[in-house]
């Protein structure tokens, strides 16, 4: 009978571990950026673990159930066409792409904020939550497109998907969900709607995804270099952003509370 070390040593295995750490590592290295970007009072590494794995397992099941559902009822067979090198051209896969699929995603990524709303104390708290989520589902997503890239396109093929999504949709993921759970701090502490930057966390999804089938907008003209260089400004941009809000709030809070 072969021992738990032969067993992870199997070269299938091994195989799929390198694919796995390639897909999460990203998300675990901004997950660390963002949560460091808060100098006082940081959140623990147990709530933000929890609020991660919740966007890496649980959002994603909801969010293949619903969109399957949905899409089903608009007519046709599921297409997830943000899934780069894909090369169906209808007015459906937009329709999932940039309607269906950013309502149904940031909504279920942003429940996991709820898990760690006893740590919410703060508005940047809200903020590294929401990331958290955000990035737990876009390791997962990121593990399923680039797999399913290797298998069809081959290495190179696969080590260029991995380039791209770990600068563009990883980040997207992060910083829209990032926007929702400010909101939902907001609404924690102050009793205000989460409303509004939910739906902007909607529209900076669906708009990342316009990007992504940019030669579908444009039907006839092949623009791949100029959309993979879109959605990466906008994925950087966005998360840049979310950071350096989340230092000015932390330091607004650290001279109210202690003077300058």
């Amino acid at each position: 009978m072969p021992g738990p070390l032969s067993i992870l040593l199997n070269p299938t295995l091994i195989k799929i571990e390198l694919l796995v750490a390639v897909a999460f590592l990203p998300s675990l290295i901004y997950v660390r950026w963002i949560r460091n970007a808060e100098r006082y009072n940081r959140e623990p590494w147990g709530a933000i673990a929890l609020v991660f794995i919740w966007g890496a397992i649980t959002a994603i099941v909801i969010s293949l159930a619903l969109e399957v559902f949905l899409y089903h009822i608009y007519g046709e067979y599921v297409t997830r066409m943000y899934e780069f090198l894909q090369n169906n051209e209808t007015m459906n896969a937009l329709v999932l792409t940039c309607i269906i699929a950013p309502f149904v995603e940031e909504g279920a990524k942003a429940l996991g904020v709820y898990l760690a709303k006893r740590h919410i104390f703060e508005l940047e708290d809200g903020f590294i939550y929401g990331a958290a989520a955000g990035l737990g589902f876009a390791a997962t997503e990121n593990l399923f497109y680039e797999s399913g890239t290797l298998m069809t396109y081959g290495l190179l093929a696969y080590a260029l998907i991995v380039i791209i999504r770990s600068l563009s949709s990883a980040l997207l993921h992060g910083s829209a969900t990032a926007v929702s759970g400010y909101g939902i701090a907001r609404k924690h502490i102050y009793g205000r709607s989460f409303i509004p930057f939910f739906l902007l966390a909607v529209l900076m999804h669906a708009s990342f995804n316009l990007l992504a089938s940019f030669s579908l907008v444009f039907e006839g003209i092949s623009l791949p270099l100029l959309g993979f260089g879109l959605v990466i400004v906008f994925g950087v941009s966005s998360f840049m952003l979310v950071r350096r809000k989340i230092q000015e709030l932390d330091s607004m809070r650290r001279i109210m509370r202690y003077g300058g």
